[in-house]
């Protein structure tokens, strides 16, 4: 008899994929993870009934979630990471040869460990990558407690569930406004604009209150189902939104023009061109 996985995230409706195989199924120390086997999808990764990672189309999230802010910035040297224990915002951050540094701050050891067994392909060896730096911890905790400055930080989140809520908290974006270098750039994940609009909304509306500017882009991974996927934007640089294409192809070049299969300096000036309904939600 086949099986098939429901995720439950949202209220109104589910979705279930088919498990050819279920590799792994088990509560961590923080959290249900479940890692199994799809026709359409490849592995997929769940966290508390949430699909998180799908390794047929996982560079997309990782893509935008990464150059975006890094190209946007154009000058970062030290990026911190809250959350992406896959290591695919790492491996895409590693590829922006003028970082010097990338920290990357994740609660959970077991779903470090667990995608390097399975998911080896996401990290691409960004684990060992002299750069990186591994952080165990509550990402509110080490924020509102380090003495680093960071130029990006990228909150690569499950949805506000679980020990992810908290980072989706004021006092969290508080903590992450310290830990920014003058002119730096936060990213975050904040869901479907079409099911999860109140989230988004709220996330915005903390950006407001401590930065010059707020606002959001987009982009559509296959696996969340729902519409496309919003990546909040806060920073005290008014001008990183309103780039032009021509200045990210001249820095893409500088970076060596690494390969990407989402991500292209067109899609990242066409990434902030936000629908009617969205805009509403990220301009109060």
């Amino acid at each position: 008899m086949d099986r098939w996985v429901e995720e439950t995230l949202h209220r109104g409706f589910r979705i279930r994929l088919k498990a050819d195989r279920v590799l792994f199924d088990s509560e961590t120390e923080h959290q249900q993870l479940i890692i199994l086997e799809t026709p359409e999808f490849g592995r997929v990764m769940m966290l508390d009934g949430v699909i998180q990672l799908a390794s047929k189309d996982e560079f997309v999230y990782h893509e935008m979630m990464s150059h975006v802010p890094l190209f946007a910035h154009g000058r970062a040297r030290k990026a911190l990471i809250v959350g992406g224990g896959d290591g695919g915002v790492l491996r895409e951050a590693l590829k922006h040869p003028e970082l010097e540094t990338v920290t990357l701050c994740e609660i959970d050891r077991s779903v470090i460990e667990l995608c390097r067994e399975y998911f080896p392909e996401v990290s691409a060896g960004a684990y060992d990558n002299p750069r990186t730096r591994i952080v165990i911890a509550d990402g509110t905790k080490f924020v509102a407690e380090t003495d680093e400055r960071f130029d990006v930080i990228m909150v690569d989140s499950t949805d506000p569930i679980g020990p992810g809520a908290v980072l989706f908290t004021r006092e969290f974006y508080a903590g992450c406004r310290k830990a920014l270098a003058p002119g730096g750039v936060l990213v975050t994940q904040n869901g479907l604009p079409f099911l999860q609009a109140a989230e988004l909304q709220q996330s915005v509306g903390y950006f407001r209150e401590m930065f010059e500017d707020a606002f959001a882009y987009l982009a559509t991974t296959p696996t969340y189902v729902g519409g496309p996927m919003s990546y909040g934007w806060a920073t005290d640089d008014t001008d990183l939104r309103h780039l032009r294409q021509n200045a990210i192809e001249h820095r893409y070049a500088e970076a060596g023009c690494f390969p990407t299969r989402y991500w292209r300096p067109d899609v990242h000036v066409a990434a902030f061109a936000l629908p009617n309904y969205v805009r509403e939600l990220v301009e109060g």
